[in-house]
């Protein structure tokens, strides 16, 4: 099945929420009725998600027709589980200790604290964060209008998750800012290195890069739980462990739910920017409240306010939201330049001096009618389009070029 790219990047962007929603209400069920103990509940989920994401993606290794399951539902890319490639360790271990240093952090905020409601909502700001990262490499620093989005979709997702009951705490407040939220960031970060990596001269797919983050992940996880253990004296690890063995089924559930909203995460952080796809999946809130309301009615968490002012915030923050998120699709432009090289020039230097101008997304080189064909992408048509050409014009080896703008483009789903 094909699908346009720019509809693919917002298909996998809004699923990857809405399972968060779905798997954050399964993750309070069985918090309640099955593993009460918070830190045993997150180090179970790390422990049971290993053999079941091995076992997902052993059954994606299957092959139908010449082409792995995997690669007809999830990931066009997906040939195989597959060991770890030495390039990709570094950047796994990386966002591995980000995945581990989040999760220990939520699970520290909901042990100290009875209701983190009023702090939580600040996990938020990670888009920030993340845009900070960026704008250190300047090929992959956000444009202005896209900042706008970014700070519009931020603000609008902190209202939208703000609740009326709890206090502001310092400690929690400290919590959020310096363990969850740089946590996620560098999770989010490496995890898209890794999927712009080539293997095996072809894209990487996220089923692997999801395997090796879950089983590195729980490693680093259980080691930060066994030093808390022992600095307090407590047994969450034992508890954990214990918990995977007595409740692995509906440990397993969340498991799955975090398998599929994770890959679809990885997968779109493949095709955008980390501080844009991070925008778009703070969406999860909007998803949440469907999901708060039929908990609410079972009675497994607080009645769901109707207080006028709560709801009064709330649409506010969730149509500022909207709002944010629907500005990242306008002016979006992609195009192809096709360039012809002067006699006697590398082309190799010319294609890594293209590749660091912003805007490029791919320099190839080709045998035919052109030396070489550069796809960019860019939110301003005339000033990005201005920008680039100005820098192609000042590289010495290029001879002839000519530029065409794309009018859709379709990608494998």
């Amino acid at each position: 099945m094909n699908i346009r790219k720019k509809y693919l990047f917002y298909i996998l962007a809004f699923s990857s929420a809405l399972i968060s929603s779905i798997n954050a209400g399964v993750d309070l069920i069985v918090g309640k009725f099955f593993i009460t103990n918070i830190w045993a509940l997150g180090l179970s989920i790390f422990v049971v998600g290993i053999p079941i994401t091995l076992a997902i993606g052993l059954i994606f290794s299957l092959k139908i027709k010449g082409r792995t399951i995997g690669a007809r539902i999830i990931d066009p890319s997906f040939q195989r589980l597959r060991l770890i490639k030495k390039k990709e360790i570094a950047p796994q271990i990386i966002a591995s200790f980000g995945n581990a240093v989040n999760t220990v952090g939520y699970f520290a905020l909901l042990s100290l604290f009875e209701d983190p409601s009023i702090v939580l909502p600040f996990s938020q700001i990670v888009i920030l964060y993340i845009v900070a990262v960026e704008s250190i490499n300047e090929k992959d620093m956000p444009t202005l209008s896209e900042i706008q989005s970014i700070l519009i979709v931020t603000f609008g997702a902190i209202l939208g998750s703000l609740t009326l009951s709890g206090s502001i705490n310092v400690t929690g407040l400290l919590i959020v800012f310096l363990v969850i939220n740089p946590g996620w960031m560098l999770l989010s970060i490496y995890q898209r290195k890794l999927k712009r990596m080539k293997i095996n001269n072809s894209s990487n797919d996220s089923v692997n890069i999801r395997f090796w983050n879950v089983l590195f992940s729980t490693i680093m996880t259980i080691g930060i739980i066994f030093i808390f253990d022992m600095i307090l004296g407590t047994r969450n690890l034992q508890l954990g462990f214990q918990a995977s063995f007595d409740h692995f089924l509906p440990a397993s559930v969340i498991s799955i739910g975090s398998f599929f909203a994770l890959v679809l995460y990885i997968r779109s952080l493949g095709i955008g920017k980390a501080s844009i796809v991070q925008a778009i999946r703070s969406s999860t809130i909007i998803f949440s409240i469907p999901v708060s309301i039929i908990l609410s009615y079972f009675a497994i968490i607080d009645p769901f306010s109707l207080d006028p002012t709560f709801l009064v915030i709330k649409f506010i923050g969730i149509s500022i939201m909207v709002l944010g998120i629907i500005s990242f699709s306008l002016n979006l432009v992609s195009a192809y330049i096709y360039i012809n090289m002067k006699p006697g020039y590398p082309i190799k230097e010319t294609m890594r001096t293209i590749w660091n101008i912003r805007g490029v997304t791919s320099v190839s080189a080709t045998a035919g009618t052109y030396d070489l064909i550069v796809k960019i992408r860019i939110r301003a048509l005339v000033k990005g389009y201005e920008k680039i050409i100005k820098k192609i014009e000042q590289i010495e080896g290029i001879d002839q070029f000519k530029y065409e703008s794309v009018l859709k483009e379709w990608e494998d789903i």
